[in-house]
């Protein structure tokens, strides 16, 4: 008869039962998530640096966009890059500038864990998101578009057609005679 080796099969520890099982694993990730959220808590940026960075991403922003704006893949590309470097400020233009801080305005919302900052004008009166900050760093989310930057008309003079009405002299030729359809039945009956 075989020789039962004790070697092979050894109980597992009370930790590794607790591992293996399912309360275990959904405990250990609550703790994890709590541990993130204690960190998250202790190092939201102050809104002097969520208003500054934001500014500093709208600086790029500014310089990046030469009326070229292609989609919104290319503008989340250049957000990630934003995020993580700063704008040489004698690049942007003033007179864009002057404009953008004359009808819009940077507001910063206070979470839990988190900070946002909102873009409000006439636009967006509700506002619009344009960075988040967390864990110590402010992640841009800018758009050209959210920003006013003219307030010329949008359409042209009030009440005008978008599509002009045609003219009454013009001559589009005359209807074509049409008979009515009536089914008879299948002919083949």
């Amino acid at each position: 008869m075989d020789q039962f080796n004790r070697d092979t099969y050894k109980k597992e520890t009370l930790f590794q039962e607790f591992y293996h099982s399912c309360l275990g694993k959904i405990i250990i990730l609550a703790v994890i998530l709590l541990i993130l959220f204690v960190v998250g808590v202790m190092t939201v940026p102050s809104d002097k640096m969520v208003v500054r960075e934001t500014m500093d991403n709208i600086h790029q922003c500014l310089q990046d966009n030469d009326s070229i704006n292609n989609d919104e893949l290319d503008e989340d590309f250049a957000n990630i890059s934003r995020t993580f470097s700063e704008a040489d400020t004698t690049l942007t233009n003033p007179e864009l500038l002057k404009y953008f801080r004359a009808y819009n305005t940077i507001a910063v919302y206070d979470h839990t864990a988190y900070k946002t900052a909102y873009l409000h004008n006439t636009r967006h009166p509700q506002g619009v998101r344009v960075g988040i900050a967390i864990f110590g760093k402010v992640i841009s989310t800018v758009y050209y578009d959210d920003m006013v930057l003219d307030l010329g008309p949008a359409r042209g003079d009030f009440n005008e057609r978008l599509v002009p009405a045609p003219a009454q002299d013009e001559y589009f030729g005359d209807n074509p005679h049409l008979k009515p359809y009536h089914y008879k039945g299948n002919p083949e009956d």
